[in-house]
């Protein structure tokens, strides 16, 4: 009797014991299952969401050609579409089966051109955009000696100094991203920001990249899409920037005289002109449609820069196209 006794709690420890290991087997099971499940699902959203990028990628694409024939149809835009392109137009809005594609249409003469600017232009802009005088001047001064034809000055023993060095251009600008490259430039500078309204809310600012341009204008400007800063620059207080601003974006000038209207007479008025000229940066902004019937969080925004040429054999040229445009 004793020894059955014996055999028998034997018998229990290794059932226990069995029974004990496999609890463990199916926790470790569980825990495999459970990462892999998070995993497959965690592919499977990021899969979604490059489909999603890429869908958007293309009716942004979508959105720029578009564009582009609705300018040149101008006053010969046929009936069944929704609206006319007129010259001085903004925003093209464009709906689309899979999402809405918007256009922001910027003549390259609303810019400074960056390699005619003269450099007390180019520091009452700098100003304008938030630089201190002395960065103000240190950069006007040194936009200058990147686009002039020079022996070797202080400004080439600085960049010589860098890691990795590099040597000015004494030429033109070719793009405007070499401005990046000039001694006291900025990232917030070139680029932008935002800053606080009176609520506490962010607002974008602009930055040099979009107030000049290889391609900008020496003489009058787009008053439909000229920045503020470049408003303050060529003689109007920040006031009257302001309200040119605001009356825009409800309807478009159609002539200097409406301007003159809005904020009276002003130096910065000879400066300025209605339309643009043969070169536009088209800024296409897509969004898709849910199943809901609601937009999309997701953006994805292109850019080119074409040039219309109505009466050569080539009708248009692209000199420039962003994949990955950024707006505020």
């Amino acid at each position: 009797m004793t020894i059955w006794k014996k055999s028998s709690n034997r018998w229990q420890r290794r059932r226990g014991g069995a029974l004990l290991a496999v609890l463990w087997l199916s926790a470790a099971l569980s825990a495999i299952a459970y990462s892999l499940a998070n995993t497959v699902r965690g592919e499977v959203e990021r899969t979604s969401t490059e489909v999603d990028g890429l869908r958007s990628y293309y009716l942004a694409r979508a959105g720029i050609d578009r564009a582009i024939l609705y300018m040149q149809w101008g006053d010969s835009t046929p009936l069944s579409a929704p609206f006319k392109y007129k010259r001085g137009t903004p925003l093209l809005p464009f709906s689309f089966p899979s999402g809405q594609a918007f256009v922001e249409v910027i003549p390259e003469t609303a810019k400074l051109n960056i390699n005619t600017a003269p450099p007390l232009e180019l520091v009452r802009l700098l100003l304008a955009l938030g630089a201190d005088p002395a960065r103000a001047e240190l950069i006007a001064a040194a936009i200058l000696d990147w686009r002039t034809p020079s022996a070797p000055t202080q400004f080439d023993e600085f960049y010589q100094s860098l890691i990795p060095s590099f040597r000015s251009r004494h030429a033109s600008f070719e793009e405007t991203e070499e401005l990046l490259l000039l001694r006291g430039m900025t990232r917030e500078l070139y680029y932008g920001g935002y800053d606080h309204d009176a609520r506490g809310r962010l607002v974008p600012h602009a930055g040099l990249r979009d107030c000049v341009s290889v391609f900008g204008s020496a003489g009058a400007l787009d008053v439909n899409a000229v920045e503020p800063a470049v408003l303050v620059t060529i003689g109007f207080s920040p006031d009257a920037a302001a309200a040119i601003v605001a009356r825009r974006r409800l309807q478009p000038f159609r002539s200097i005289g409406e301007v003159v209207g809005l904020v009276g007479g002003s130096p910065g008025l000879s400066r300025l002109r209605v339309g643009g000229n043969v070169i536009f940066t088209l800024c296409s902004t897509a969004r898709l449609t849910l199943p809901n019937g609601q937009l999309s969080d997701l953006r994805r925004t292109v850019a080119a820069t074409v040039i219309f040429r109505p009466d050569e054999d080539i009708k248009l040229q692209t000199l420039r196209w962003y994949d990955n445009a950024w707006i505020p």
